[in-house]
C-alpha cells in the first residue's frame, strides 16, 4: 500500500515497529516514503507519531492497515489475546482517527480507509477474538462515516479475504504443526477457499485503497468493499 500510494505521487508516512522493514520500504521510493518506527499500542508512541505527522501538515488520507490475528478455540482464547487483538485492530484505528481526522477537517476534507477482513462480515471458527475485532472495525467505519460526512471526510472499509502476506504464512505454519500436513498442502487448502483458487495479492488490496482515496470515490462513504476472489459469494 505504501509503495502504491507513493508511486501515485502521495507523500507517505509509513509506520511500523521494525526499523529494518521500513528502511527496505523507503529504499524503493526514497523521495516519497518517510518511515516512522513506533508501537502504536503504546499511547505515548501513538501521540508522538501523530504529532510528527501533523508537524509536516494535515494528512489527506489515513489507511489503518495494521492488524493481528489470533486463532484458537473459545476455551483457549485468553483475555490477554482478546485485549491485544481488540487494541491493535480497533482501538488504535479509533485513536488515530481522533488525532488525525481534525486535520483533515481543517484542510477541507479527507479519506479514512480501514482495512478490515471478510471476518468482519461473517464468522470463522476458532477466530472469535479476531472476528469480534473486525466486526467492530466495520461498525466503527459505518458510525464515523455518518458522523464525518458533513465535514467532508469519507470513511470506508476494505475487507480482504486470504491475502498472501506474513499473516497467511503464520496461519500455514500453524495448520501444518497442528494437523501434520505439509506447508504446501496447508497453503493449497487455504487458497482454495476462494473460487479463484488463489490468494488475494497485496497489490490488489492496495488498488482498492487507492481508488477509495481518489476523487472518483468522493461520494462513497460508509461502505465495505470485499476483495476476496468470490469467497463470500
Amino acid at each position: 500500500m505504501a509503495l502504491r500510494f507513493a508511486r501515485q505521487g502521495y507523500g507517505v508516512w509509513a509506520v511500523a515497529r521494525s526499523a529494518a522493514d521500513l528502511e527496505t520500504l523507503r529504499a524503493e521510493v526514497p523521495d516519497r516514503i518517510c518511515p516512522l518506527v513506533a508501537d502504536l499500542m503504546d499511547d505515548a508512541a501513538l501521540k508522538s507519531t501523530c504529532q510528527t505527522i501533523l508537524r509536516d501538515g494535515e494528512p489527506s488520507v489515513l489507511v489503518n492497515n495494521a492488524g493481528t490475528a489470533v486463532s484458537a478455540p473459545l476455551l483457549k482464547t485468553t483475555p490477554q489475546d482478546y485485549d491485544r487483538t481488540m487494541s491493535i485492530n480497533v482501538r488504535v484505528p479509533l485513536l488515530l482517527c481522533q488525532k488525525l481526522v481534525p486535520g483533515m477537517v481543517a484542510r477541507g476534507g479527507g479519506r479514512v480507509i480501514n482495512v478490515a477482513s471478510t471476518a468482519g462480515l461473517k464468522g470463522f471458527k476458532y477466530s472469535s477474538a479476531y472476528c469480534a475485532s473486525k466486526h467492530a472495525l466495520v461498525g466503527l467505519t459505518r458510525s464515523l462515516a455518518i458522523e464525518l460526512a458533513p465535514k467532508g471526510v469519507t470513511v470506508n472499509a476494505v475487507c480482504p479475504g486470504w491475502t498472501d502476506t506474513d499473516m497467511v504464512s503464520r496461519a500455514v505454519g500453524k495448520i501444518s504443526r497442528t494437523t501434520g500436513r505439509t506447508e504446501k498442502e496447508a497453503r493449497e487448502e487455504l487458497s482454495h477457499m476462494s473460487p479463484l483458487g488463489r490468494f488475494v495479492r497485496p497489490e490488489e488490496v492496495a488498488e482498492m485503497c487507492l481508488f477509495l482515496a481518489s476523487e472518483g470515490a468522493a461520494a462513497i462513504t460508509g461502505v465495505t468493499y470485499v476483495v476476496d476472489g468470490g469467497e463470500l459469494a
